[in-house]
């Protein structure tokens, strides 16, 4: 059996607290063999993909392209080793990696998702790829936990890159580029199209699963609707309740803290905004089984989501990955053909509308990720560290690329019931 190998931590970690970043801080252990075979992989995949990595000043290998620049690549190599994608992410974190033109390179490696790793491997992606964490399931217990992981880390955080309606969703814009003073109407017009979906006028009973900070519920009461709204976001819920109740819309807008399956009564329109993606594959039925038992006779649904190629969801539906680890724990985004299998399975619901807009998404991720870079020493003063700004910058800008190749899509659906005979 081949030794298992370690090194100790790189300077791109010092000063960083192990405490709250173990994994970044100490290399992993591995097997030569395993890096061995990582490199091999990796160094085959990149030579024929449009970039340039440059490995350690030494030689640079790819067709030429963004530049994907190695400085320190025994390191890189061992996590890939280790831990696959998540050790891609995490060498990125620790400062292993870098790319002048970061969108750029992951957009490439986005585009080529589906073939980096040889075909005769990926049959073994079940012995090879981590799997998910019993803890994160989202049972009403573990998807507290889950929302509470991200959206609670600081309301003021996110305030320092979303605009001024705390919209933490994809904006529609009327034209590309999307410039920033023109977010928060992109965002206004995002919400509208839901509401006017969901036919919200005066008197509408609204519910509202996934509160955010509060922003569609204003624009629906300021409509006349009747809003209950749910999150399981402490944060959220707070801030949430002190803007509705500044824009003088707190007789209209109830905000619970509630799971979405502890909801009852029934409601004329139901809007959800990018909150079916932390549902989770297990609990998808559940979910829109709840919505059917809420819905009114001749209400309207309308939800936005992020989704993903069919395929690509069954080939990694149970594979534990970055985003799980450090930015969405027990998520899962659907694929158009899994929403029609559900709620064509397990309830009366039908997709009667559905509005694609993925370009949008990819340029309020721009807008984001320009900001949050912009404000780095902000959010520094909040007590996030350098590892914790790389990772964010990861996250924004891998996010960005997915919805640039076309590997990710964003769209709004209108769903009503079908009635029986």
């Amino acid at each position: 059996m081949t030794a298992p190998t370690s090194a100790p931590p790189a300077d791109h970690t010092a000063g960083t607290d192990p405490r709250r970043w173990p994994d970044i801080v100490e290399q992993p252990r591995t097997s030569r063999l395993r890096t061995a075979v990582a490199e091999r992989i990796v160094r085959r995949a990149l030579g024929r993909l449009p970039l340039r990595a440059r490995i350690a000043g030494r030689d640079d290998i790819g067709l030429g392209g963004p530049l994907m620049d190695m400085r320190d690549p025994d390191a890189f190599f061992r996590r890939i080793g280790a831990s696959g994608l998540i050790g891609f992410g995490e060498s990125y974190m620790a400062g292993e990696w870098d790319a002048p033109d970061l969108v750029g390179v992951l957009t490439v490696l986005a585009d080529h998702a589906a073939d980096l790793v040889p075909r005769s491997l990926q049959s073994l992606r079940g012995i090879w790829a981590p799997r998910r964490p019993a803890a994160q399931l989202n049972t009403p217990e573990g998807s507290r936990d889950n929302i509470s992981h991200h959206y609670d880390l600081s309301n003021e955080l996110f305030a320092l890159f979303l605009d001024e309606t705390l919209s933490y969703s994809s904006a529609v814009f009327r034209g590309f580029p999307a410039e920033h003073d023109l977010l928060p109407a992109a965002q206004h017009r995002k919400i509208d199209l839901l509401l006017d979906a969901a036919g919200v006028t005066e008197g509408t009973r609204l519910l509202e699963i996934g509160t955010g900070w509060g922003e569609l519920a204003i624009r629906a009461a300021a409509r006349g609707a009747r809003v209950v709204t749910v999150t399981l976001s402490a944060e959220q819920r707070e801030l949430a309740r002190v803007r509705i109740r500044e824009a003088g819309y707190a007789d209209r807008v109830e905000v619970r803290l509630n799971d979405y399956r502890q909801v009852t009564g029934d409601y004329d329109a139901i809007v959800s905004v990018e909150m079916v993606e932390a549902v989770g594959e297990e609990f998808w039925p559940v979910y829109f089984t709840t919505l059917d038992r809420l819905l009114a006779p001749g209400g309207r649904i309308a939800l936005q989501a992020i989704t993903m190629p069919d395929d690509r969801l069954r080939a990694s539906r149970s594979t534990y990955t970055w985003i799980h680890k450090y930015i969405f724990p027990g998520g899962l985004l659907p694929s158009t053909e899994a929403v029609e299998r559900i709620t064509t399975g397990h309830t009366r619901l039908r997709t009667t509308r559905r509005v694609r807009f993925g370009a949008h998404y990819a340029e309020t991720l721009r807008l984001w990720r320009e900001t949050f870079t912009e404000r780095a020493a902000e959010v520094d003063a909040l007590g996030f560290d350098a590892v914790f700004r790389r990772m964010w910058t990861f996250y924004l800008a891998y996010s960005e690329a997915g919805f640039r190749s076309g590997y990710l899509d964003v769209q709004q659906l209108l769903l009503t019931r079908e009635e029986s005979a």
